[in-house]
């Protein structure tokens, strides 16, 4: 076949790029659109609710989230401000940690010092504020097992429900940069420290993880402190290999110019490191005396071993029917939603979070009216996005369809990132922390 004349090409390009930007519009202008729908629906229930006076304390049933980080949070807010104002429903959030965790900040503050407190944000009731006060209940605990008719807490309290939302999200063995693994915060900025100073009083730092909390890690690290020796290690042919081909040539560039050795191709071996020196998989051992996981991420689905194991596939991700119910036929009251879900995203984030915990919440009030929950999940474009830090001031956001790619290449002035406007998003004061949950 004769190939396309350069001149072809770069306008098929350019082509593809304009219509790339063209449907980025789109998707932010439909973002915004359902936000203010919803908020508007919501303000318009409040106004008009009647509450069912034949309806008592033991008659309310329970629409119980379990875990609320993005896409469990964002269950609960959406139901708030969409499920019948009449009295016969409550929104039940059950979650362990003290604060909300803003993960996407972790591998930076585990190099710089002084921020660390910005990462975990006060859950508060002002995020619920499209329903009525009182609508959502938090209890702070963990939900150690499932029943078809209850959730069963460490604490031995059993909570039944009429609809369940999984969004347990995922772990790592590891911890940190990617988790904190702790369910306080005072305990989770400690660890923070701890990683700080190990990597401040470090010579030779080795990086495993190509992804972007491994990239992350590893330039923050560099541009911290230029005199150290910091090597990343991933186990394939490019880093943010899952990627378009622009923001892995940005980041090859990145690691290029902050002097960050890159061995591809390769894994560690993590029970090697001995303090002096570390091994690679082909047995290869290179000077390390601080080991960064970056790491073995999977999926939290533990809590459904017992009520319905055959939904998790050897991923550990539990198994969904194309509108977010798990795929059990005899639980239809039951859905899943974020990190824990196999739903066969390119880039798990914030916004497949987001969008799956629309469906999940949009399907659970169809359900409750006695409509089919005929809402899908399908993978959007806006699913593709993402920003990459690539040093301390500097970052690149990527939009990619899979076929073609646009780069937003930034300075980033502010070490503590989007920090700010995550608190004010959730309903908090940055950064005054007012402690665990409270009406």
């Amino acid at each position: 076949m004769a190939e396309k004349p350069p001149q072809r090409m770069t306008l098929l390009h350019r082509l593809r790029k304009a219509i790339l930007f063209l449907r980025l519009v789109g998707y932010g202008l439909r973002t915004y659109y359902n936000f203010f729908s919803r908020s508007l629906a919501a303000k318009i229930a409040n106004r008009l609710a009647k509450s069912d006076p034949s309806v008592g304390s033991t008659d309310v049933k329970n629409i119980v989230i379990v875990g609320a980080a993005f896409s469990g949070l964002y269950a609960a807010r959406l139901l708030a401000g969409a499920v019948p104002r009449d009295g016969h429903y409550r929104i039940v959030v059950v979650e362990p940690n003290s604060h909300f965790n803003f993960t996407w900040v972790f591998p930076r503050f585990c190099v710089v010092e002084g921020h660390e407190h910005k990462a975990f944000i006060p859950y508060s009731p002002e995020f619920f504020d499209m329903g009525p006060k009182g609508l959502v209940q938090w209890v702070r605990d963990r939900v150690t097992d499932l029943t078809r008719e209850s959730v069963i807490l460490r604490s031995g309290e059993v909570i039944p429900y009429e609809y369940l939302i999984i969004a347990t999200g995922s772990n790592v063995a590891d911890g940190l940069p990617s988790r904190a693994g702790v369910e306080d915060k005072e305990e989770a900025i400690e660890l923070l420290k701890a990683m700080q100073n190990r990597v401040k009083n470090a010579s030779h730092i080795v990086v495993a993880g190509g992804g972007a909390a491994g990239v992350e890690t590893a330039t923050d690290a560099k541009d911290r402190y230029p005199d150290k020796s910091v090597t990343i290690v991933h186990s394939r042919q490019a880093l943010m290999h899952r990627f378009g081909g622009g923001l892995q040539q940005g980041t090859s560039e990145a690691m290029k110019r902050l002097d960050v050795e890159v061995i591809l191709g390769e894994k560690v071996l993590p029970e090697s490191a001995d303090g002096n020196f570390i091994t690679l998989s082909s047995g290869k051992k290179i000077e390390c005396d601080c080991f960064i996981n970056c790491t073995g991420q999977k999926p939290a689905s533990g809590i459904v071993a017992s009520l319905a194991p055959n939904t998790i596939v050897p991923s550990g991700h539990i198994r969904v029917k194309p509108n977010l119910q798990i795929d059990d036929d005899s639980l239809p009251n039951v859905y899943v939603c974020g990190d824990v879900a196999q739903a066969e995203v390119r880039n798990p984030n914030s916004r497949v979070a987001a969008r799956q915990a629309e469906i999940c919440a949009d399907n659970v009030v169809r359900a409750i009216k006695g409509k089919t929950p005929k809402y899908i999940f399908t993978e959007g474009f806006g699913d593709g996005v993402i920003k990459l830090t690539l040093g301390l001031d500097r970052s690149i956001t990527q939009y990619f369809d899979g076929k073609s790619e646009l780069l937003f290449p930034a300075e980033e002035p502010d070490l503590d990132l989007m920090c700010k406007g995550t608190w004010a998003a959730m309903g908090a004061k940055p950064f005054e922390d007012t402690g665990v949950y409270s009406e």
